[in-house]
């Protein structure tokens, strides 16, 4: 029983040191700003919206009319058509039309995709380039931000306004040149409800979204989802050429914006949300294994710990209560003293989890049964990130909508700082 009572005592120790962690609590205060009634139309700067768009006729009717219909003076939606085999592109301009609004829309093909480099981030380059383009060929200033949105996020009244006001309003260490908002995702189903909210307490948890904010922290990241960056600071960073291979490019074009000193910034809002099912565990199987073993950077080593920690700090609490069960069930002689302590720390283990995830649960608005549901997330996102480190030792790169990519090893981790 003395492994019991080490492994259940360094799991609390662990839950505590995080529960006193201000950096890595849920960040209620990171969220976007309302958009100011005192910013009159003529402050507000220019921006393009570009939507890299492929196979997308499933929710373009839902999400493009919120963006189109944005109250933002002079602000045009480019949507990229990435190689769609549906109607992606028909539908985009019959939605536009419909509600009045063509103006503001412009459906322009994908170029054919440079070696090594992501689809998304070929196709940004793309609608980036063909608005300069126009700008250069009218003599007109090009916008002064991207907003690089995915075809699947829905946007609420007045979110491209709130925006600009986070990024161009000066509070806390602001103003910002990169502005994200991680998406509230669909959980409707069983698995996304057990899988999603997780993804997005790892997430919080590797890029603490205070430290991202933060302009002396080396710590970096963004939401590709919803991404607001400023021109130039792009520019500065390398353009797209700097991400164009990174298969996880939203946390690097954070991280180059911020190593060429820019301040960035990363947060929520409930109204804007990604309405993509991925309501079966092979759908959302495939969308974390994508990026786990790049995001190890493909070491066994980092491998290893990583499995180890989810097993000892996330899975270990029902484990040693369910053992502890067996053995009181077997009435087999146990050190009652070691079992005993191993048991209550394992429910004080188990209760700060809750606690620490149940901010998740509530911002995506499903029942609160699941915030005890953390060590069964922790042990399919092992499982998930066996599986991806299995596929690279295979040979076999990531693979997202339709298209296969070769393994990035140049992915740095998080830093720990």
């Amino acid at each position: 029983m003395l492994a019991l009572e080490v492994i259940s005592l360094a799991a609390l120790a662990f839950w505590v040191a995080l529960t006193l962690d201000r950096q890595r609590s849920w960040p209620t205060e990171a969220a976007l700003l309302a958009a100011s009634d005192d910013l009159p139309d003529e402050l507000v700067p220019s921006v393009i919206a570009i939507v890299p768009a492929r196979n997308e006729v499933d929710v373009l009717a839902e999400t493009l009319p919120s963006l189109l219909q944005q109250d933002v003076s002079g602000m045009r939606v480019v949507l990229v058509d990435d190689g769609s085999t549906d109607d992606t592109a028909g539908l985009a301009g019959r939605l536009a039309r419909e509600l009045g609004l063509g103006y503001k829309l412009e459906v322009v093909a994908a170029s054919p995709r440079m070696t090594g480099w992501s689809g998304k981030v070929n196709a940004q380059l793309c609608g980036c380039s063909f608005v300069l383009e126009q700008a250069f060929a009218k003599g007109i200033e090009p916008p002064e931000w991207w907003l690089l949105t995915d075809a699947d996020i829905r946007h609420r009244p007045g979110s491209v306004r709130s925006l600009l006001c986070q990024a161009e309003v000066q509070v806390d260490s602001g103003p910002y040149d990169l502005v994200s908002i991680m998406a509230r995702l669909r959980a409707e189903s069983f698995w996304e409800r057990l899988i999603l909210p997780a993804f997005v307490f790892f997430f919080q948890l590797l890029y603490p979204f205070r430290r991202v904010a933060r302009r002396s922290s080396r710590v970096a990241a963004a939401a590709g989802g919803c991404v607001l960056v400023r021109r130039s600071a792009l520019e500065e960073a390398g353009g797209f050429a700097a991400i164009g291979q990174e298969i996880i490019d939203d946390v690097a074009l954070g991280r180059a914006i911020k190593r060429a000193g820019g301040a960035t910034w990363l947060g929520f809002d409930p109204g804007i949300a990604s309405i993509r099912s991925h309501s079966t565990l092979g759908d959302l199987w495939t969308m974390v294994s994508r990026t786990a073993f790049t995001q190890l950077r493909h070491r066994w080593d980092l491998l290893l710990l990583t499995l180890l920690a989810l097993s000892c700090f996330l899975v270990s609490p029902p484990v040693v209560l369910a053992v502890a069960l067996a053995q009181a069930k077997a009435l087999q002689p146990v050190e009652p003293g070691s079992l005993t302590r191993a048991v209550i720390w394992a429910i004080l283990t188990w209760g700060l989890m809750v606690v620490a995830y149940m901010p998740v649960i509530r911002h995506h608005r499903i029942p609160t049964l699941y915030a005890v549901t953390l060590p069964v997330s922790g042990l399919l996102f092992g499982l998930m990130t066996a599986g991806s480190a299995f596929d690279d030792l295979r040979g076999k790169g990531p693979s997202w909508r339709g298209r296969s990519y070769e393994s990035s090893r140049g992915v740095e981790p998080p830093p720990s700082r």
